[in-house]
């Protein structure tokens, strides 16, 4: 009976050295995302590259519904030939709209996940670069909870700052 509290006694000792000399952390990805001069330069990017294309559908919907109101009110004045060729026009720039809406819409989630994944290799080397400097065991990406002494995004977001 007392071996086996005795072995039960060295087993609590070396769990509780092992947990004492395991280093976690942790790195909000979220926040890597949003807080980092290389995601709101890669924000800036999509901007720059999506602004015009964004703008020219934005008219290109003003103008559907421009038509759609004006059509609307002169429906009832119209001829039957006259509101058919316009019912034509509208239906064929509302497709027009939404295919260069669609297509603006998948040509930018492609280059925006393009430009996360960038940052997102830039963050993972500088978490390496900081787990083997300060000997963490182990970091974690996603977690319910996390103890705030073990958070490391602004560590990350520093280094991810300072780099080029």
């Amino acid at each position: 009976m007392i071996r086996k509290w005795a072995v039960l006694a060295l087993a609590a000792l070396t769990v509780s050295a092992w947990a004492q000399e395991f280093k976690i952390g942790f790195v909000s990805t979220e926040r890597i995302l949003r807080d980092s001069n290389a995601a709101k330069a890669a924000q800036a990017r999509l901007e720059q590259e999506f602004g015009r294309r964004e703008r020219e559908i934005e008219n290109l919907g003003n103008q559907l519904r421009q038509a759609t109101e004006k059509f609307e009110k002169e429906a009832p004045t119209l001829s039957e030939s006259q509101r058919a060729a316009r019912q034509r026009q509208i239906a064929e720039l509302e497709r027009d709209f939404q295919r260069r809406r669609r297509e603006f819409q998948e040509d930018l989630a492609q280059r925006r996940n393009e430009e996360l994944q960038q940052v997102i290799e830039r963050a993972n080397r500088v978490i390496r670069q900081i787990a083997e400097s300060e000997k963490f065991d182990l970091i974690l990406q996603e977690a319910v909870y996390i103890a705030p002494k073990h958070d490391i995004t602004d560590k990350v977001i520093q280094g991810l700052n300072n780099a080029r």
